[in-house]
């Protein structure tokens, strides 16, 4: 899961673009970018396109946040499809997450789906009380495959004129809520995903915030446009290097046995580093590059 890439769930054009993308995941909107005025007909052409799309990427569904009394028409509608996922916007704590994952068992049950067949991938940074909250995720329901944040709401939460300053680098609070996004994501032992960038024609700048997300720790990222994918997929691949580096290290802790230390060409590895190599083995896995 590299690649999450938002499309209007009522944009039939968009929709179908969409999956000629490359993205690992396709996120059909019902939330930001659609109108109020529009937001029956963009489940039932969201419903209509899950039920059809076939072989492609995963799809997940961002449905309105539970403040807004539209969660549940939004889930009555694409549950019935079958997407893979439900991304919950403004999730306040894990509680958030067990309030969904209570209507969809109901869901999944009501259309002969397999019980807890649907994840959940909260957006956790999104209010105050979200960010200050993060550490809860790590008891969360089953479910949950990942965590990832967002600026631009917490910033009208907040009153906060810009997320980044004048060399684009996130303000304090901004690299707090990102922070605890990555710290959250481990801790609960799910994929840490990281938010999406406004200024989709500028690639460069995309480009070098996507390599410091993945030395930071993200393995993955959402995109708001279909030219940002082969970016995130570039960036979030392990490199061969990196792989036949990491097959070094676990095959080195394997045949020295039940050791604490390593050498491999003069450089000492511990178990971080073999915990570290594992975690890239499995991501060059699930991408095909192992």
């Amino acid at each position: 899961m590299r690649s999450l890439l938002f499309v209007p769930g009522d944009s039939e054009k968009k929709l179908a673009k969409g999956l000629a993308s490359g993205a690992d995941v396709l996120l059909v909107d019902l939330e930001d970018s659609v109108a109020p005025d529009n937001k029956q007909a963009a489940r039932e052409i969201a419903a209509g396109f899950i039920g059809s799309a076939t072989g492609g990427p995963l799809i997940y569904v961002r449905v309105n946040d539970l403040s807004t009394g539209l969660t549940d028409d939004d889930l009555a509608a694409v549950m019935k499809a079958g997407p893979a996922g439900i991304m919950l916007p403004k999730s306040n704590s894990a509680d958030d997450v067990g309030r969904l994952a209570v209507r969809l068992r109901v869901e999944e049950a009501e259309n002969g789906l397999v019980d807890g067949s649907t994840n959940i991938i909260p957006i956790i940074t999104e209010t105050p009380l979200g960010v200050l909250n993060a550490a809860t995720y790590r008891q969360a329901d089953a479910r949950l495959a990942g965590l990832t944040w967002g600026a631009e709401d917490l910033s009208a939460e907040i009153g906060a004129s810009e997320t980044r300053d004048e060399a684009g680098r996130y303000t304090d609070v901004f690299r707090h809520a990102r922070a605890a996004t990555i710290l959250a994501a481990y801790a609960a032992e799910v994929l840490a995903i990281d938010t999406v960038f406004p200024n989709f024609r500028d690639e460069d700048a995309f480009r070098r915030d996507c390599l410091e997300g993945a030395r930071d720790g993200f393995v993955g990222r959402m995109a708001i446009h279909p030219s940002q994918v082969p970016i995130i997929n570039e960036v979030f691949t392990p490199s061969a290097e990196a792989v036949a580096h990491a097959r070094a290290v676990v095959e080195a802790f394997a045949a020295a046995g039940n050791v604490g230390v390593v050498g491999i060409e003069g450089k000492m590895y511990d178990r971080p580093h073999l915990k570290r190599a594992e975690r890239l083995l499995m991501r060059a896995e699930a991408a095909g590059v192992a």
